[in-house]
C-alpha cells in the first residue's frame, strides 16, 4: 500500500496532523478532554511554485515545518496556563468588545513577532551546536593530521556525537519524554492507516512507532550528508570553509529532503536499508504511549484525512495492479 501523504508532529500534550493545506492540533486538556483545532495555510502561487522543484522544495518545507511546530506547540501550550494567564483573563472580562478586539489584534501581532524571533533564534543556535561547533573542535585535528578529507569525516563523527547526546540527554527529561510518547503515537497512527488497518487503539497500538518519514531521520540524513558534502568541497581559507559550511545547509537540508520523500514512497531493500540510520534514531525520539495518547492522535489524523475512503481507494488499486 503506498503511503498516505499525511505527516505530523508532537506537540505539548497532543499530536499535529497535516494532509496537504490543512492540519488539525488535536490536545489532551488538564480536564481530560481532547480538544481539535482544524485550520488551513495559506500559500501563495510563488511558494506553490517552488514547492514543485526538487531541492528547493526541500529548503522551503523545512522553513515552513519548522514555523508551524513552533506555532503549534505554542497553541497546544496556552491549555497549560499559570496562575498570571488566569489574573490575565480575568481582566480582560471587564473590557468592552471593541477593546477586546484591539488587545486581541496586537496580542496577534506579538505572537508573530515572537513566533518569527523564535524561529529565527533556534535556527542560529541549532546551526551554531552542530555547525559551527564541529568544525571548530575539528581544528584540534589539524595540528596532528594533514588531510582534510579526514578532517571533514572527524569533523562529522563530532557533528554526530553532539546532535545523538542532544537528543539522548533531553530524552531523560519528564516533559520532553512525554512528548516523544505522542510522537510515537503520531507514528503509530499514520503506520497503522498505511498497512491497510482500522484506524482505533487496538490497531495503533500494535503499529509500529518508527516509520521512514519521520522529521528525526531528516535530521539525521542531514548530518550524514553533511559529512559527505565537506570531505569533497575543499577550500583553503579557514574563514570560507566555515562560511561554506553555513551557506552550504539549504542544499544540504534540500538532498536530505528529496531521499526522505523517496524513502516515504518506495518499499524495496535499497531505499529500506539507508533508512536504517534514521530508525535506528528514532528509538531515542519516540516512546510507546498509553492509550489515552493514541486516542488524541486518532483525533488529530481524523479531523484532516478521511482514512477509510483512502483504504479503500487503495485496494481497488492493487486488485486492479
Amino acid at each position: 500500500m503506498k503511503y498516505s501523504g499525511i505527516g505530523g508532529q508532537a506537540v505539548m500534550e497532543g499530536v499535529m496532523m497535516q494532509n496537504k493545506d490543512t492540519y488539525a492540533v488535536a490536545v489532551r486538556t488538564p480536564d481530560h478532554k481532547i480538544d481539535v483545532k482544524v485550520s488551513k495555510r495559506k500559500n501563495s502561487k510563488a511558494l506553490d511554485t517552488v514547492r514543485k522543484i526538487p531541492i528547493l522544495r526541500g529548503v522551503v518545507s523545512f522553513v515552513d515545518s519548522l514555523y508551524l511546530g513552533m506555532s503549534t506547540l505554542m497553541y497546544s501550550a496556552s491549555f497549560f496556563e499559570d496562575e498570571e494567564d488566569e489574573k490575565e483573563k480575568a481582566k480582560n472580562a471587564n473590557l468592552t468588545a471593541e477593546e477586546k478586539a484591539a488587545k486581541e489584534a496586537k496580542e496577534k501581532k506579538q505572537e508573530k513577532a515572537m513566533l518569527g524571533g523564535t524561529v529565527v533564534l533556534s535556527l542560529i543556535i541549532a546551526l551554531a551546536l552542530f555547525f559551527a561547533l564541529p568544525y571548530f573542535l575539528s581544528g584540534v585535528f589539524r595540528k596532528v593530521i594533514s588531510s582534510q578529507m579526514l578532517i571533514a569525516l572527524i569533523e562529522g563523527v563530532i557533528r554526530l556525537a553532539i546532535f545523538i547526546g542532544y537528543i539522548a540527554i533531553i530524552s531523560c527529561t519528564p516533559d520532553i519524554k512525554r512528548t516523544f510518547m505522542y510522537h510515537g503515537s503520531e507514528h503509530k497512527c499514520i503506520n497503522c492507516i498505511e498497512h491497510g488497518l482500522e484506524l482505533n487503539v487496538a490497531n495503533v497500538r500494535k503499529s509500529s512507532k518508527q516509520h521512514k518519514r519521520c522529521g528525526t531521520s531528516f535530521l539525521l540524513i542531514v548530518m550524514l550528508i553533511s559529512i559527505l558534502f565537506f570531505m569533497f568541497i575543499r577550500v583553503d581559507s579557514k574563514a570560507l570553509q566555515l562560511l561554506l559550511r553555513l551557506v552550504l545547509i539549504p542544499v544540504i537540508a534540500g538532498v536530505s529532503y528529496e531521499f526522505i520523500r523517496l524513502a516515504g514512497k518506495y518499499d524495496n531493500p535499497v531505499v529500506n536499508i539507508l533508512s536504517l540510520p534514521g530508525l535506528w534514531m528514532q528509538k531515542l525520539t519516540t516512546k510507546e504511549p498509553d492509550d489515552d495518547m493514541i486516542e488524541v492522535g486518532i483525533a488529530s489524523v481524523e479531523a484532516v484525512f478521511d482514512w477509510k475512503k483512502w483504504q479503500e481507494e487503495n485496494a481497488v488499486i492493487s486488485k486492479e495492479g
